[in-house]
């Protein structure tokens, strides 16, 4: 684990005698197991045993077959990002509680430090965790989409609100079965209560900033 002073000077600076703060500890990517499916699937096993529920029983919850949760479960198959949003939702925590391990000590995240909450092997999309605590009361999440993403067949639907604009290209929300369309610089927001999913309908990779209350993603 590297322990880094997030305040102090530069030292080859002969003014920076001056009383440094404490130092503050980062977890950074190189101290944390690499994600892999075996990781995923222990953690949804624990969590899943702690309910005192069957494979079938969160498989019904969540809407994900019972085969397909053996196989992750035992570190086999390639669960994308979608699904691991479904298995969570069932077992009522955010996805970051799957994937993102000890939350992180210091309240800056570097962008060398963001934590991914999708496989490596999910190649239409990618999630990062933009904030450090998964138990804050928000989160923020940097989604990068290729085009032809699209959660259309996996409708979400969750507690709380959500905020998102699209910075790069183009993405879209259906919300209730209205679908909105945004560019770059358009934002929406909405109540995830409501059944809604998302995809790229354009020709280029889409980048957008995601605000969630309480946290789900």
């Amino acid at each position: 684990m590297e322990v880094t002073d997030l305040h102090s000077p530069d030292q080859n600076n002969d003014n920076s005698n001056w009383h440094n703060p404490p130092s503050t500890v980062r977890l950074r990517d190189t101290d944390r197991p690499p994600l892999t499916v075996q990781v995923v699937g222990n953690e949804i096993k624990r969590l899943r045993k702690l309910q005192g529920w069957t494979l079938e029983q969160l498989g019904s919850a969540s809407g994900v077959s019972a085969g397909l949760l053996s196989q992750v479960e035992r570190g086999q198959g390639n669960p994308s990002f979608n699904t691991l949003v479904q298995v969570a939702h069932a077992l009522g925590i955010p996805v970051a509680r799957l994937v993102a391990g000890e939350q992180m000590t210091s309240p800056v995240v570097r962008r060398e430090d963001r934590r991914r909450l999708n496989l490596p092997n999910d190649e239409l999309v990618v999630a990062e965790l933009l904030t450090a605590r998964p138990d804050s009361a928000l989160e923020v999440i940097r989604i990068e989409t290729e085009p032809g993403y699209s959660t259309e067949d996996t409708p979400f639907m969750h507690e709380g609100e959500e905020f998102g604009i699209v910075l790069e290209g183009t993405h879209a929300v259906n919300v209730g079965g209205t679908h909105y369309v945004l560019r770059a610089g358009d934002s929406i927001s909405y109540d995830s209560t409501i059944p809604h999913w998302y995809e790229n309908p354009g020709d280029v990779t889409s980048v957008s900033l995601w605000v969630v209350t309480p946290p789900s993603f």
